[in-house]
């Protein structure tokens, strides 16, 4: 009995509770590492004069397709497999649809960049997710050429990976642009010498773009012989993945805090 009163009397010392003392709240968090790269990236391009527009993640066929210039019967459906709503609409494959809009609501002259979520039917693995983020922007105004594009997309890569890194320039078709060029960035994971992230080629496809295809602009209502433009299309769930060295798309939305306290 002496020594379980002793054993009570020493835990009730070292466990005492000062009751004056604050609270101590919740955890303080962070930023996501995906939030993180979207708001630096939307400070860029506010500073070089664009404006930052969002729109809705459940779509029309019209701004999804259509009105880029992806009419049912083109083949180019084939390549996004969608999900489809029982009620018509879709879960949009790409924030291209938010461009849409902004040109039907604010018409050229227009800078704008469209940040988001966009969904599509892939098979999950180290490099694809059904659910990803993208940087989608577009200028409009008389005489804009791919030097115009060329400028844009070089002081966007070189601000987020705060130095220069090799790029290649290459001809891609999209039916929204034309001409259409795939711009890809060495991969920095391996360095170029191949890995599961850049397929084992050593070069990651990073940043589709182009010039404005005329149909887009007429079915957004403007002139095509007055105004033109470049466009371009930004993965940003890979471009954190270039920027931090990630290996594994999944770890992205994989919640594991083991994972996100690293950022």
């Amino acid at each position: 009995r002496q020594f379980a009163d002793a054993e009570l009397s020493a835990r009730l010392d070292a466990e005492r509770i000062d009751l004056t003392l604050p609270a101590p709240g919740p955890r303080r968090g962070h930023l996501h590492p995906m939030t993180q790269i979207q708001r630096e990236l939307e400070e860029l391009f506010v500073s070089l004069g664009f404006t930052v527009l969002d729109g809705p993640e459940v779509e029309t066929e019209y701004h999804n397709f259509d009105a880029l210039n992806i009419p049912a019967t083109h083949p180019a459906r084939d390549a996004q497999d969608t999900f489809w709503l029982e009620n018509g609409l879709l879960l949009r494959t790409h924030t291209s649809a938010v461009q849409v809009r902004g040109m039907e609501k604010l018409g050229p002259p227009l800078r704008m960049i469209a940040p988001g979520r966009a969904f599509r039917n892939e098979t999950v693995d180290a490099s694809h997710e059904h659910t990803f983020y993208q940087l989608e922007g577009m200028m409009v105004d008389r005489d804009v050429s791919v030097a115009h594009l060329l400028y844009f997309m070089r002081t966007l890569l070189a601000a987020i990976f705060k130095r220069e890194v090799a790029v290649r320039l290459r001809p891609g078709y999209f039916p929204f642009v034309e001409p259409g060029f795939e711009l890809d960035i060495r991969c920095v994971i391996c360095g170029g010498t191949g890995c599961a992230v850049c397929k084992q080629n050593g070069w990651v496809e990073l940043l589709p773009c182009g010039l404005v295809h005329p149909n887009v602009l007429t079915m957004s209502g403007i002139d095509p012989e007055q105004w033109n433009g470049f466009a371009f299309g930004l993965g940003l769930t890979r471009l954190a993945m270039m920027r931090y060295a990630i290996d594994d798309i999944r770890l992205l939305q994989g919640n594991d805090l083991r994972f996100l306290e690293q950022f």
